[in-house]
This record gives C-alpha cells, structure tokens and sequence, in this order.
C-alpha cells in the first residue's frame, strides 16, 4: 500500500476492463475505509491505509472505467448488507459495528445509510473508552479502535507475554484458559461492551449487528459481551446484539446495492 492509491487501484481497474470486459456493467460500487468525504467521493485521512489521504477515490475510477461510480464507508456497505439481507433484515434501525484489522461502525434506518452532516456518521474507531495512554496512528488515547482492534488485541497480548503473538494465537491461549489471555480478552470484552452501550445511549438501535474477522470467527463470546453491555445500559432489556450472517462478503454485497 505504500506506492499509493493509483498504483493499487490500477490493479482493480485493469480486471475490470480485462476479465470483466464481456459483462454489461452499469455501475461501480465502492466500499472504502473512513473518514470520506460522501459529497465527493474523497478518503479524507484514512488510518490504515498510508498515502491515500486526500485521494479522490470516485472521481479517479469514474475517469479510468468510465463508469458511474458511487463511494461509502466499508463499514457502512457492510452494515447496509446486513440490514437489507443479513441477519437484520427485519428490523427498520440497524447499528452495525465491525471488529477487524480495525473497527468500524454503521448506522442504517429504514434500510439506507446515515452519513450524516459531515460523512462522519458512526466513525466509532476514535470514541474514547478508556483512560489507556496508547494512540493508534493519531487516533485519541484510549480510543476504540486502540483497544478493540485485531491488530490491538495482539499488541496488548504481546506486550503482557514479552513476546509477539498473532491475534488468533491470543485466542487459541484464552480458549486454553491461559491466564494472561483470559486477562487481555476480558477486558476487550469490557472495552468492546463499553462501545456498544455508548451506541446504545446516543442512538438506541433496534439492535446491533457486529462483524468482522474477530467475532466472526469467535461467536462463543457473544453472550459475554451482551451481558457485559447489560450492565453499562439505563435499561437492560433494550439489549439486542446479533452476529453479522454475510461474513466476509457484506461489503461487497453492500457495495453493489449503493
């Protein structure tokens, strides 16, 4: 990722005018890490993505394909997936939190995206939780994405142990009842279950949809994290939180329904 978005993205282009050239294509969809600007179709700063900020995602691929081409967040594409086809596709408010490499966040209401006033929208990844002095590439200290992230599972883990450790060997350890392990992922679950009740506080969602590679290919830890939420919420019983069905193909589900 480091030559730059029009090194990589040529990569896209060039399969799509090659080994797609014999489907009639209407449009492009694109799902692409936040913060954007929606207005343009521009990645403002993106955290995890270096020498993509300020890009014009939209405008450059609309010029290459000559294609329309319409831009949201990838969280939000995903959480339209599951709110059109998933697992909340009954359900007119749809908070969706993805826990990933990063975290991300949705807000769907009445099956289309809220961007809000600024595309900024459910950017949760920089909600401070914590009193933790850690900042994840300039996020604030503390942040979500700071101490939910895959990424920051394993740092955290490797820093107790002394040693580097990948976020599924983290897993594998608490699975084990290793002490440590159960230490770091008990408190990701009282850090995760903060996030969501601060959803729950400001928006109060028919329920809360997370993905994500973290709890995706955890679900035993779903019941934790809804009762460790029950007790940081007004009222316990408005707590509905749901796995993400699609898996790893929500966003590009919700990437062609833009």
């Amino acid at each position: 990722m480091q030559k730059g978005a029009a090194y990589n993205l040529n990569k896209l282009v060039n399969q799509i005018n090659g080994q797609w050239s014999s489907y009639e294509i209407e449009k492009v969809g694109i799902g692409a890490p936040g913060p954007l600007d929606l207005k343009v179709g521009k990645l403002l700063n993106p955290v995890n993505l270096k020498g993509w900020e300020n890009f014009n995602i939209k405008e450059y691929l609309s010029e290459k394909l000559g294609l329309p081409v319409q831009v949201n967040n990838d969280a939000n594409v995903a959480g339209l997936a599951e709110s059109l086809v998933g697992s909340a596709k009954e359900c007119e408010s749809v908070f969706y939190i993805t826990v990933s490499t990063g975290v991300g966040g949705a807000l769907i209401i009445d099956k289309k995206i809220i961007n809000g006033a600024h595309s900024q929208t459910a950017e949760i990844y920089n909600m401070i939780i914590n009193e933790d002095k850690y900042s994840h590439a300039g996020t604030n200290k503390g942040g979500l994405e700071g101490q939910c992230s895959g990424v920051n599972i394993a740092r955290i883990a490797s820093e107790a142990y002394g040693k580097t450790l990948s976020t599924k060997e983290v897993f594998d350890l608490y699975k084990s009842n290793d002490e440590k392990a159960v230490q770091v992922i008990e408190k990701w679950i009282k850090n995760i279950s903060i996030g969501i009740a601060n959803v729950i506080a400001v928006v109060d969602p028919e329920t809360v949809v997370i993905g994500g590679a973290v709890l995706i290919y955890n679900t035993y830890l779903l019941p934790k994290i809804i009762e460790c939420t029950k007790t940081k919420v007004s009222d316990p019983s408005i707590v509905d939180i749901r796995i993400a069905q699609i898996g790893d193909n929500a966003g590009l589900i919700g990437a062609a329904m833009l």
